[in-house]
């Protein structure tokens, strides 16, 4: 058992990684490439990536000993859909060198699968958007937000940044003087943080500094959020409750109460020592006393986990889970990742 290789991929929008590891856990090559989503980037580019990601994994490894691979994705139902976008995935994969079957999953199951070996459970993910999703048989079921920045991702990073930028807004229209956090969000967004003689004249620079850009970039004004709710600045503070408060809304919408099976949480917001993930892990233990907290770990060996566990020589999948998988759990006490 232990010379047979899989291979897993955690394909997101700004990068692609890939693993390859016997399942002794051994693992033989790690990949990186550029981000390969189909659905940002197109799939001939998307799949250039993949097959960079899987030649660094698979250098000095003979592709004939891979005999499976899963490749986690954001809107893998659209690439499943899309038959040109299969085949560019397709060449890739023969293009490496595999002659294996290979597995298409959501972003959302290989997070899951990163955290716990349970076959059911929910996963809960908060960083630029946001989404939750219930577990079973390790499928997703029901799923919960997700729904874009202009219609959803309540919580997410981008949800921070927008109303971060419209209490700053409220401040200006009602004549008070930002506070710390407004401050920043000034600076971010005009290189400055001092309001003109005619606060209209800031209000509507900061207008067209957030709308000549696309709008998901405003998630890139959460990390001062997160930086002024540390230092405990009020506005920051009260954005955070509510975040968490959103995204617990949104587990709660699909996972039964009293349920005891893990929550496993991802996202850069959320598996990040930030005062948005202990908030949301004190209001989950609240609403779901008992039940444990997981932390999504290593994507691309989540995907492994799960090409691997329907090998006919794994007898027994959660066994294998911790060999592949390295394990990251919350320490509920210090309320970090260990």
């Amino acid at each position: 058992m232990s010379d047979t290789v899989v291979v897993g991929l955690d394909v997101g929008g700004t990068s692609t990684r890939a693993l390859a590891v016997t399942l002794s856990g051994n693992r033989l090559g790690t990949g990186r490439a550029g981000g390969g989503n189909p659905t940002s980037h197109g799939a001939e580019r998307a799949a250039g990536e993949l097959l960079a990601a899987l030649r660094g994994a698979l250098a000095g490894v003979d592709p004939a000993r891979v005999r499976a691979g899963t490749i986690g994705l954001a809107g893998a139902g659209r690439l499943l859909a899309d038959p040109a976008g299969r085949a560019a995935f397709d060449r890739a994969w023969r293009d490496a060198g595999l002659r294996c079957p290979y597995a298409v999953h959501g972003d959302a199951l290989v997070a899951y699968a990163s955290g716990t070996a349970s076959t059911a459970g929910t996963v809960l993910i908060a960083g630029t958007g946001a989404i939750a999703a219930q577990v079973r048989d390790l499928r997703l079921d029901r799923i919960a937000d997700g729904h874009g920045w202009l219609l959803g991702d309540a919580g997410s990073g981008f949800w921070l940044g927008r109303e971060a930028v419209r209490r700053l807004l409220a401040d200006l229209d009602a004549g008070r003087e930002p506070g710390p956090l407004g401050r920043r969000a000034l600076g971010e967004l005009l290189g400055g943080d001092e309001v003109a003689d005619r606060p209209r004249d800031t209000v509507d620079a900061v207008v067209q500094a957030v709308t000549r850009r696309p709008p998901v970039e405003l998630a890139r004004l959460a990390p001062l959020v997160v930086t002024s709710a540390d230092e405990g600045e009020p506005v920051a503070a009260e954005l955070i409750a509510e975040a968490a408060a959103h995204l617990a809304e949104s587990v709660a919408r699909i996972r039964p109460a009293g349920a005891q099976d893990p929550v496993v949480l991802g996202g850069g917001l959320l598996t990040a020592d930030t005062p948005l993930a202990g908030a949301v892990r004190r209001e989950l233990a609240r609403r779901w006393p008992g039940a444990p907290l997981r932390a999504a770990g290593d994507g691309a060996a989540g995907a492994a986990w799960l090409a691997a566990r329907d090998l006919s020589e794994v007898t027994d999948p959660t066994a294998l889970h911790p060999l592949l998988v390295p394990p990251t759990t919350y320490d509920a006490g210090a309320g970090r990742r260990t």
